[in-house]
């Protein structure tokens, strides 16, 4: 619960925690893991590998010709309309282009005009707006309805090609892929069908069988209305719908070349997302859509070019991250036996996963309903800790009682990709996504007073 203003919080409460025989019989309770890196289980890898570049087959010194990367960032900003708490989201996605071998040609004659080595990249951001609490469309019963129109325009209305098909076309192809579980009608009880609150899955805008007409819209089905907060900040809900608006982007640009007859040129890119390569929350079935049509597209792909797509998520923070630097710290002191020194990967499996980073004694695999990737973790040549995730491109992969280089599709030229654009400006870091990152990010205190301005004026005058 917040203070009031200028209201400072006590020791007492403290004491009366610290001294409670109710809490300390609780925390008695509490089993305490040991931890594996310091603790007896110190050095079990569980069946993980470890692996070096000289280990793997691979076209020596491979680097993609480009890099397409993938970042987003969102900021909710209050608005004044009257109403307390009401606010709208600005969301951006970031897709950047690095002509990474006209990159290499420029570093080769340092030093480089900034300007000249600007031209290496070309930036396609995707800009969007949409409502939170108490923000109404006009003509909207309430502002999660609002949302809910908001989110399907605009994937209507976004196109990476200025022709062929826009988002909500290729979310219509993923939507095929959604299982048949149950859903609630955005409506609840509003809704007069029978059963009450049944969702009935459509295409585009169209009409719940219902008596009343109400309106309903495909992205319905991902789920993002179920947790929005009527009074109160929506940020969980803005970030689900930030995480799918990265990934949908990334598989509307490959259909996109694939519709071009540019699918080939896949042989030659590496695609790097912000990011794993997963969708949580309500709307995780997503993923598994994704998983599906990579897939297809690499089916293609390896069938004309004889390679598999190089599509890489990376961890910026979380976990991974944590438990990545944690090891390296152990081995480097001698605490565990063994070491990771530069240019070694570890590829995880799923009881490393579930005994060394996220406790579980769950049956099923970690992120099965997740994740449409699976995990390394790579100390670069030049030190530099990666977290990544490389995709799901055929059945074998998704076996996570395993990890054979064979299950990580292009690991080789993955880690080649990893030495290769280490960042010098960030630690742990690659070039494309920080460079995304700096088209997309919205700085938190002078960007976000002119965000509120512009919500303002432009609420105002209805544009």
């Amino acid at each position: 619960m917040a203070p009031y203003q200028g209201e400072f919080a006590s020791y007492a409460p403290i004491r009366r925690l610290t001294e409670n025989k109710r809490v300390r019989d609780l925390l008695g309770k509490y089993d305490i893991v040991e931890a594996p890196l310091t603790g007896s289980g110190a050095g079990d890898v569980s069946g993980s590998t470890f692996v070096t570049p000289e280990n793997l087959p691979r076209t020596k010194g491979w680097i993609p010709d480009y890099v397409i990367s993938v970042d987003g960032s969102l900021a909710e900003v209050p608005v004044d309309n009257g109403y307390p708490g009401a606010e709208v989201a600005y969301m951006t996605v970031a897709t950047v282009l690095l002509d990474l071998k006209k990159m290499h040609e420029l570093d080769a004659q340092r030093p480089v005009d900034p300007k000249l080595f600007r031209t290496t990249r070309t930036t396609d951001p995707v800009d969007a707006v949409l409502p939170g609490c108490n923000v109404t469309f006009k003509g909207e019963t309430s502002p999660a309805a609002s949302l809910r129109r908001g989110v399907i325009e605009l994937f209507a209305d976004q196109r990476a090609f200025e022709t062929g098909e826009t988002l909500l076309d290729t979310y219509h192809v993923l939507l095929e892929h959604k299982p048949d579980a149950s859903q609630n009608c955005p409506y609840g009880e509003g809704c007069g069908m029978s059963p009450v609150g049944a969702y009935q899955r459509g295409t585009n805008m169209y009409s719940c069988p219902c008596p009343s007409n109400l309106p309903l819209y495909s992205t319905d089905a991902l789920r993002f209305h179920e947790r929005f907060n009527p009074i109160g900040s929506n940020g969980m809900v803005f970030g689900e719908i930030m995480q799918v608006l990265e990934r949908l982007w990334l598989v509307h640009v490959l259909r996109g070349m694939e519709q071009r007859g540019h699918l080939n040129a896949l042989a030659r890119l590496a695609v790097i997302m912000d990011g794993p390569l997963a969708v949580f929350g309500q709307p995780a079935w997503i993923s598994q859509a994704i998983a599906e049509e990579l897939e297809r597209l690499n089916k293609r792909l390896r069938a004309a070019t004889g390679t598999d797509m190089l599509i890489i998520g990376v961890e910026k923070s979380g976990f991974f991250v944590e438990h990545f630097e944690k090891l390296c710290n152990a081995a480097d002191k001698g605490r565990v036996p063994f070491s990771i020194p530069n240019q070694t990967a570890l590829l995880l499996t799923d009881q490393y996963i579930k005994r060394q980073v996220i406790f579980s004694d769950g049956k099923k695999p970690y992120g099965d309903a997740t994740y449409f990737g699976r995990k390394l973790l790579y100390r670069t040549k030049s030190g530099a800790k990666i977290v990544a995730t490389l995709p799901f491109l055929e059945p074998g992969h998704r076996k996570l009682d395993t990890a054979l280089p064979s299950q990580f599709p292009r690991l080789a030229d993955a880690l080649n990709v990893f030495d290769s654009l280490v960042s010098s400006r960030y630690p742990n870091a690659l070039v494309p996504i920080s460079l995304a990152h700096g088209e997309a990010a919205i700085p938190l205190s002078h960007g976000t007073r002119v965000l509120e301005k512009l919500a303002r004026e432009l609420m105002e005058t209805g544009e």
